[in-house]
């Protein structure tokens, strides 16, 4: 059986506070229930909120960051899958557990980063990828709308033009792309990928707590004051897409195996 919640999250933690906070669902490419959601948000606010913590690293387990929404587990569920609005709410919280953690939070991005994993990335305060990671804008392709703050993350790291093309086609950005358009501090060898956000965590850790926490205040305050109102236009959206044909089909598509067929 495929672990949720807490179960399918792994906590390391070092001697100068670099909590490591990995996704560990690799047979289902690190794709995310309503549980492991919210698991990730608990555990990202109690590191943070921690003292002792000085910086948060996220990862995922195997050949993947994350996926994004567990598809698979939204077809198996047969009709017990949360309702759009918790899990709106739930994509919501996740991202803003990220931009609020008083602690500059890296992303060690190995693999795929699709989804509300994207987001997951994009509000990270510095990402690092793999060579042959992506970041995959996947939304549009299965009949949705960006959601998790992608809205507002992505035009505000790399502006309006750029960020419609990503999102409108449904873009995988390689990582030589994400490098050059600047949404990564820099890409490795997979090999050398978690080392390198150590080491990188390690200085951060070293650094002053409280100068960090309201550097890191004052960017997110700065590039992103229309987050709530992004969030809410997500959340408007998605809840309509998230019970229409289109997206029944797209879900269908991904589990069979095909091109979808939208009305």
């Amino acid at each position: 059986m495929t672990a949720s919640g807490r179960d399918a999250v792994r906590v390391e933690r070092d001697d100068l506070g670099v909590a490591t906070i990995s996704i560990n669902r690799p047979e289902r490419m690190n794709a995310l229930d309503h549980a492991t959601v919210t698991a990730l948000t608990e555990l990202i606010t109690e590191h943070g909120g921690d003292p002792a913590t000085r910086v948060i690293v996220l990862a995922g387990e195997g050949g993947a960051f994350t996926t994004g929404a567990d598809l698979q587990a939204i077809g198996e569920s047969g009709g017990d899958a949360p309702s759009p609005d918790v899990t709106m709410d739930n994509a919501a919280a996740l991202v803003r557990s990220v931009l609020t953690a008083p602690v500059p939070v890296i992303a060690a991005v190995n693999g795929p980063a699709a989804g509300v994993g994207v987001s997951l990335a994009l509000a990270s305060d510095l990402v690092l990828m793999a060579e042959d990671a992506y970041l995959l804008f996947a939304f549009t392709n299965i009949g949705l709308m960006p959601d998790g703050g992608a809205s507002v993350l992505l035009p505000a790291s790399v502006g309006r033009s750029i960020a419609s093309r990503m999102l409108l086609r449904g873009d995988a950005v390689s990582a030589a792309e994400a490098l050059d358009v600047g949404l990564v501090l820099e890409v490795l060898p997979p090999s050398e990928l978690r080392a390198a956000a150590a080491k990188l965590a390690r200085r951060l850790a070293r650094g002053p707590r409280r100068a960090l926490e309201l550097t890191k205040r004052a960017v997110t305050g700065a590039t992103l004051a229309e987050l709530d109102a992004a969030l809410a236009r997500e959340h408007e959206g998605q809840c309509e897409l998230l019970v229409s044909p289109d997206f029944a089909e797209g879900v269908s598509s991904i589990l069979e195996k095909r091109r979808p067929n939208f009305s």
